[in-house]
């Protein structure tokens, strides 16, 4: 777990969370980076993707449902709220836990717990693909980029490269916060991601995707904050 957000109005409250959250990564050896933030826009404002979100359910404006649809599932949730009546609606956006106040550090630690169990599930991830008639799965952290050309789907990989017919957009779907849509025709992850150079990523196995020139700003933005990650580590 490289990085958590927490996000709750009630600043007593945030800073308590944020004080148990700094225990147990102490106690687990971890080294995440917390971040802290009072409003669920201020959170839609980080362009970068966290690891975990931990949530007040009922925030003023962006709720956190709302929050948690707007990241798309790609970080495990655990809602924070005073009400249990609204235990469905953090199930229905898959969070891993709900949590009534006032929270408690030892239902903090199971719930995160919980949430890095869903990281290791979501690393992994596989995707099921047909090369030469032949049906294989392939790990979703060994994709590189991705491109389309002539309605043909091509997934390049650590081992090799995939083709069959789709779409990006229907790709993109089942990829997670690594991979970044740089140009209609390519989508890279951002952990084979080795340098930017003139509009375009060179990955780590020397290879170079291009990168349109109204998405070249955000993907830097993007690839900034998914090296600022790495860089504070497990």
């Amino acid at each position: 777990m490289n990085s958590l957000a927490i996000c709750e109005d009630d600043g007593y409250m945030l800073e308590k969370l944020e004080e148990m959250a700094e225990c147990y990564v102490k106690s687990k050896g971890l080294h995440t980076g917390i971040r802290t933030f009072m409003s669920g826009e201020e959170l839609m404002r980080e362009q970068g993707a966290f690891d975990v979100l931990l949530l007040d359910l009922k925030l003023p404006g962006i709720d956190g449902v709302e929050v948690a649809k707007r990241f798309g599932g790609r970080s495990p949730v655990i809602f924070v709220t005073a009400y249990k009546k609204y235990v469905l609606d953090a199930f229905d956006v898959g969070a891993v836990h709900y949590l009534v106040k006032p929270v408690t550090k030892e239902r903090l630690f199971l719930a995160l717990d919980r949430a890095r169990e869903r990281l290791y599930q979501t690393e992994c991830r596989t995707l099921a693909l047909i090369k030469n008639g032949v049906f294989e799965r392939i790990l979703i952290s060994d994709i590189t980029y991705c491109e389309v050309f002539d309605h043909r789907l091509c997934i390049h990989t650590v081992d090799g490269c995939y083709e069959y017919s789709g779409t990006l957009d229907m790709l993109e779907g089942q990829l997670d916060g690594r991979f970044f849509r740089c140009h209609r025709s390519f989508l890279v992850n951002m952990a084979h991601t080795f340098s930017v150079e003139r509009g375009t990523a060179i990955l780590d196995s020397g290879e170079r995707v291009l990168v349109s020139r109204r998405r070249q700003q955000e993907f830097m933005q993007r690839l900034l904050d998914f090296l600022k990650d790495e860089v504070t580590g497990w």
